[in-house]
């Protein structure tokens, strides 16, 4: 087990590797294709294709020996996501999802749950981008009682994927970058949920808040969270 003070330089380390192996793989296979890396940054290539990569989300949980964290990687065409696929490896799940096909998880086809009420609801958040957590704690605070009850997984990647897969009604984060939520974000349309923003507007590949969730209870969320804003 790691200590929590020697994380940081471990983290480091191996989310560059990763994020190195990965794009070397792409590269290979794909070699004009857009790229946008966590560690390695944007590759402009003018392609129509665009890579969205997150080499380990939830590098926090890694680094403590929390098995809750994941590759992420999704694929635009143009503005479009067409793919997305979210391994977690120690919990030896791995979540794919194509554009008009379906999600599924290790083979197995998944559908958001049929919780209508957000008094019944799990839901799950984070704070993105927002390092002093400026929008989330006011939207925690004021969701938190009218919800069956609020979590944190710590890998926005596996958040996203509970809700594809019925285990949460919504997760909602604030600034979250691109590649942390792009395979994310088609997983959960695939099963059957909903993703906008905080103003009800369709994802956008830029650093913002939004909110994901099996549809039923999306609405109700979000008028809670736009009253805390």
């Amino acid at each position: 087990m790691l200590k929590r003070g020697s994380a940081k330089d471990v983290v480091t380390k191996y989310d560059k590797e990763s994020d190195q192996m990965i794009r070397r793989e792409i590269e290979a296979i794909f070699p004009d294709h857009n790229l946008v890396t966590e560690e390695g940054g944007e590759f402009d290539r003018n392609s129509e294709y665009t890579w969205l990569v997150d080499s380990l989300d939830g590098t926090g949980n890694f680094a403590v020996g929390n098995p809750f964290f994941a590759v992420s990687i999704g694929v635009m065409k143009g503005k479009e996501l067409v793919l997305g696929v979210i391994y977690a490896p120690y919990l030896n799940e791995l979540y794919v999802a194509e554009k008009g096909k379906g999600a599924y998880l290790n083979g197995q086809k998944l559908t958001v749950s049929e919780v209508a009420m957000l008094k019944d609801s799990y839901v799950t958040s984070c704070e993105g981008g927002d390092s002093e957590r400026k929008q989330l704690n006011p939207i925690n605070s004021r969701l938190y009682p009218k919800v069956q009850d609020l979590r944190k997984l710590g890998s926005a990647a596996l958040e996203c994927a509970w809700v594809a897969s019925g285990r949460a009604e919504a997760y909602f984060t604030t600034k979250i970058c691109n590649y942390d939520v792009a395979a994310g974000v088609l997983l959960v349309e695939e099963a059957g949920g909903k993703v906008s923003d905080f103003e009800g507007r369709w994802w956008q590949p830029i650093q913002d808040g939004f909110l994901f969730s099996n549809e039923l209870v999306h609405e109700e969320l979000l008028q809670v969270v736009k009253g805390a804003l």
